[in-house]
C-alpha cells in the first residue's frame, strides 16, 4: 500500500508539471499574449453609459407685451385705449370733421361688441386732426425745461416740451410730439404782498427788495422813492403785473 501511495504522488507531480509546462508554452488560455489581446479588446471597446442622455424639452416662454397692462379684458372694442388697437390711417378726411377708421385689436387683447360677442374688426369715429392739433386738455407735456425761461418778458418766452396724447384720445400721426409752450411757472412770490409793500413801504424800496430786485431797491432807498415819483410808478406797474419777480416767474 505504501508503494501504491508513493506512485500516485509521483504521478500527480508529473501531471501538474506537464500542465504548467503547457500553460507557459503559449497554448493555454492563460498565456501572456492572450492576456494582452483580451486587455486591448476591452480598452478599444466604446464605453456605454447606463444613464440615458437627458431628453428634457425646453419650452420657449413668449414675453407679455407692455401694452397688455393698459388693456381691459372683455371690454367694448370701441372703448379700448389707443395702445390696444391698430387703426388704418385715413389722411383724406376733412380737418375738424368726424371720420370713420377701421381698427383691429392688438394680439392678446380680448374685446367684445355691444352684444358681448368676441370681436376683432371694428370701426371708431373720431375728429379728423393730427395729434399736435389737439386742445391742451387732450395731451400732457413735460415741464422739465419750463423753469429756465422767464414768464415775465416782452415778447413772452416759450420753451421746448415733449407732449404725449392721453390714452383715450384718438388722433392722426405720432402720439408723442414736440411743442413750443409759453413759460408758466412760479417762484412763490405773491402779487398781493408785492402790491401792499409798494403802497406802504415803496418809498424805501421794500417792494423791489421783496421781488429780488436789489439794485432797484437800493436806488429807491437812497433816493427816497425817486422823491415819490418812482414810488407811484411802481405801484401802477406792480398793479398791472408788468413788474414781477426777478427770477422771471409768475405771481401766485
Amino acid at each position: 500500500m505504501a508503494e501504491v501511495s508513493s506512485l500516485l504522488k509521483r504521478l500527480c507531480r508529473v501531471v501538474l508539471f506537464l500542465s504548467q509546462l503547457y500553460v507557459f508554452s503559449g497554448r493555454g488560455s492563460l498565456s501572456f499574449e492572450h492576456f494582452q489581446a483580451a486587455a486591448q479588446a476591452i480598452k478599444d471597446q466604446p464605453h456605454s453609459s447606463s444613464v440615458p442622455p437627458s431628453t428634457t424639452k425646453i419650452t420657449e416662454v413668449t414675453p407679455t407685451p407692455d401694452y397688455i397692462s393698459k388693456c381691459p379684458s372683455n371690454d367694448l372694442c370701441t372703448k379700448l385705449p389707443t395702445d390696444c388697437m391698430q387703426c388704418s390711417a385715413n389722411h383724406s378726411c376733412i380737418y375738424g370733421k368726424p371720420a370713420t377708421f377701421e381698427c383691429i385689436a392688438k394680439p392678446h387683447v380680448m374685446c367684445v361688441d355691444d352684444n358681448h360677442q368676441k370681436q376683432e374688426n371694428f370701426t371708431i369715429t373720431m375728429t379728423c386732426q393730427y395729434c399736435w392739433q389737439l386742445p391742451p386738455s387732450d395731451y400732457e407735456c413735460s415741464k422739465s425745461n419750463s423753469s429756465i425761461c422767464k414768464t415775465v418778458a416782452c415778447p413772452r418766452q416759450r420753451y421746448n416740451a415733449t407732449c404725449t396724447v392721453k390714452d383715450h384720445v384718438h388722433c392722426l400721426g405720432r402720439r408723442v410730439f414736440p411743442k413750443m409752450l409759453y413759460c408758466n411757472w412760479t417762484g412763490g412770490y405773491k402779487w398781493s404782498t408785492a402790491l401792499a409793500l409798494s403802497i406802504t413801504l415803496g418809498g424805501f424800496g421794500a417792494d423791489r427788495f421783496y421781488l429780488g430786485q436789489w439794485r432797484e431797491g437800493l436806488g429807491k432807498l437812497f433816493s427816497f422813492g425817486g422823491l415819490g415819483i418812482w414810488t407811484l410808478i411802481d405801484v401802477f406797474l406792480i398793479c398791472v403785473g408788468y413788474v414781477g419777480p426777478a427770477d422771471g416767474s409768475l405771481y401766485i
